[in-house]
C-alpha cells in the first residue's frame, strides 16, 4: 500500500508539470481555435532562460527558495516576451487566414526555435543549476516526502489557482472568456481583442516557463530538444481533458502523469512514451471531445 501511495505522489508531481504546459495549449486553442505547436519550444527556451539567468546572477551556488522565486519570475517574463513576439509576428498576420496556414506556421516556428537553440546554446545537454536542495522532509507510513516533490506540487497548485483567479475573478479574465465565445461581439462591446489574445499568450507561456524550471529541478538536465516529447504529452493531456477546457487540461495532465508512473513501475519503462499516444488514439476514437469538452459541429 505504501508503495502505491509513493507512486501516486510521484505521478502527481510529473502530472502537475504536464498540466501547467497543457494549460498553455488549451488557453490558446480556446481563444483562437488553433494548436500552438511552438508552445513546447517556449517551454524549452524557458529552461535555458533559467539556466543562464542563474549563471549570470551567480545564483547557481546558493540554492534557496528566494533563488527559486527570482529565477521563476525572470523565466516567466522572458517566456512571455518570446510568446508575445511569436504571436505578433507569426500568428497575428495570419489570424484571418485558413487554420491550416496557422498550423503550418506554428510547426515552422517550433522547428526554427529548436535549431536556433542548438546553434546558440549548443546541442549537448546541460546540467540545470541546483536552485533548491532536495532533502527528506518526513515519512508517513513508509511514504517518503522530499523537498522537490513538495515544491513542484506547491508551485503548480499556486500557479493553477492564480490562473483560475485571473480567468474567473478579474476583468481581464472576463475579456478572455468573451473573446473565446465570439471575438467580433467582444470587440463591439469594447474589449480590445488583440490585447486580450496577447494576455492569453502571456499567461500560457508564463505557465510553460514555470513548468520548465520545475522539470529542471527534478531531472537536472536540459537540452534544445527537450520540448518535443513533453510538449506532445502535454498536448495529449489537453486533448484528454477536452482541449479548450482549463479544468480538463489540469485533470488530463494529472491522469497522464499518474498513468505513466504506474506503467513504468508495473509494466515497462519502454511503454512510457507509447502510453501517451495510446491514450490519444483511444480518446480520439471513443470520446474526441475529451473528458470535459463538448461536441461541436463544424460546417465544411
Amino acid at each position: 500500500m505504501e508503495e502505491i501511495i509513493q507512486h501516486f505522489i510521484n505521478g502527481l508531481s510529473i502530472g502537475s508539470i504536464y498540466s501547467l504546459i497543457a494549460l498553455g495549449y488549451t488557453m490558446v486553442y480556446g481563444i483562437l481555435q488553433m494548436i500552438n505547436f511552438a508552445h513546447s519550444e517556449v517551454y524549452m527556451m524557458g529552461a535555458f532562460f533559467a539556466y543562464y539567468s542563474a549563471k549570470f546572477l551567480n545564483l547557481e551556488k546558493s540554492p534557496s527558495y528566494s533563488t527559486l522565486i527570482i529565477i521563476l519570475v525572470i523565466t516567466m517574463i522572458l517566456c512571455s516576451l518570446l510568446a508575445l513576439t511569436i504571436e505578433k509576428f507569426a500568428y497575428r498576420p495570419l489570424r484571418k487566414q485558413p487554420k491550416l496556414n496557422v498550423l503550418i506556421t506554428a510547426i515552422g516556428v517550433s522547428l526554427f526555435l529548436q535549431y536556433f537553440a542548438q546553434i546558440i546554446f549548443g546541442a549537448d545537454p546541460k546540467v540545470f543549476p541546483n536552485l533548491i536542495n532536495n532533502q527528506l522532509l518526513f515519512e508517513v507510513g513508509g511514504v517518503s516526502i522530499n523537498t522537490f516533490d513538495v515544491t513542484i506540487l506547491g508551485v503548480s497548485l499556486l500557479s493553477m489557482l492564480g490562473l483560475h483567479f485571473l480567468v474567473y475573478h478579474t476583468k481581464m479574465g472576463q475579456g478572455m472568456r468573451a473573446v473565446s465565445h465570439n471575438p467580433a461581439v467582444a470587440s463591439i462591446l469594447g474589449i480590445n481583442v488583440n490585447r486580450t489574445i496577447a494576455l492569453t499568450f502571456i499567461a500560457g507561456s508564463s505557465l510553460a516557463g514555470i513548468g520548465s524550471v520545475l522539470v529542471g529541478i527534478k531531472y537536472q538536465k536540459i537540452e534544445p530538444l527537450m520540448g518535443t516529447m513533453i510538449g506532445l504529452k502535454a498536448f495529449v493531456a489537453a486533448v484528454l481533458g477536452g482541449i479548450g477546457s482549463i479544468a480538463g487540461a489540469v485533470v488530463g495532465g494529472l491522469v497522464l502523469g499518474i498513468s505513466e508512473v504506474l506503467v513504468v513501475v508495473y509494466g515497462s519503462s519502454q511503454y512510457r512514451d507509447a502510453l501517451a499516444f495510446g491514450i490519444l488514439i483511444f480518446i480520439l476514437l471513443f470520446k474526441p471531445a475529451g473528458i470535459f469538452g463538448k461536441n461541436t459541429i463544424e460546417k465544411v
